[in-house]
């Protein structure tokens, strides 16, 4: 399994700092107003802005206990609410219900059939000039970033770098492997050689 470290994918660093909290966690007017007429109560008010913002820095909705508790601490002083507000649903109707809306806000869609379409003809072109895994799942991320589309988990991608590449890497071996008219044994070993040295030459 490749390290999710290795990779671009959005996660919460094992330190947040002040300067980030700001940043990209600090509602606006706009926002805490949109926020307030979509819930009824403190926990959801603050379930909802943890989650718009979480989305706008991440591009999916942590799982969860993934937040950091200086992130939910942070907008809960933005939002002047009292320390006994939490993130918590009344229902997982209503934790369904905050994902849409802001959704809708953002125009991001969450159409996992189509993540996978997009991610696997990412992954199958770049897998033909590259062969590190981390690096064909961030060809992944940028493209289903650009469609607008909501991002899976890391291990569905991870999953598809590695299937696609190994079925990549199989037909290329294969083709120079006819090419060079080498049916196997030690020809077949200075094939499968060659074939490596080339990719690493190409950047994989």
């Amino acid at each position: 399994m490749t390290s999710v470290e290795r990779t671009a994918y959005p996660q919460f660093p094992k330190l947040m700092m002040a300067r980030e909290l700001h940043v990209f966690y600090t509602p606006s007017a706009d926002e805490a107003v949109w926020a307030r007429e979509r819930t009824d109560t403190d926990d959801h008010l603050l379930a909802l802005v943890v989650a718009l913002k979480c989305f706008q820095r991440m591009g999916r909705f942590p799982k969860a206990g993934e937040v950091p508790d200086a992130v939910v601490d942070h907008v809960r002083r933005c939002l002047e609410l009292g320390e006994d507000a939490a993130v918590v649903y009344s229902s997982p109707r209503t934790a369904e219900s905050h994902r849409a809306v802001v959704r809708t806000r953002l125009g991001v869609t969450r159409n996992p059939g189509k993540a996978r379409k997009i991610a696997d003809r990412a992954i199958r072109k770049a897998a033909r000039v590259k062969n590190n895994p981390p690096d064909l799942i961030n060809v992944a991320l940028e493209h289903l970033v650009q469609a607008s589309l909501e991002l899976p988990a890391f291990s569905t991608l991870d999953e598809m770098a590695t299937r696609i590449r190994a079925e990549i890497n199989a037909g290329i071996f294969q083709m120079i492997r006819s090419r060079l008219g080498w049916p196997g044994g030690r020809g077949w070993r200075r094939c499968w050689w060659w074939a490596r040295t080339a990719r690493a030459t190409c950047g994989g």
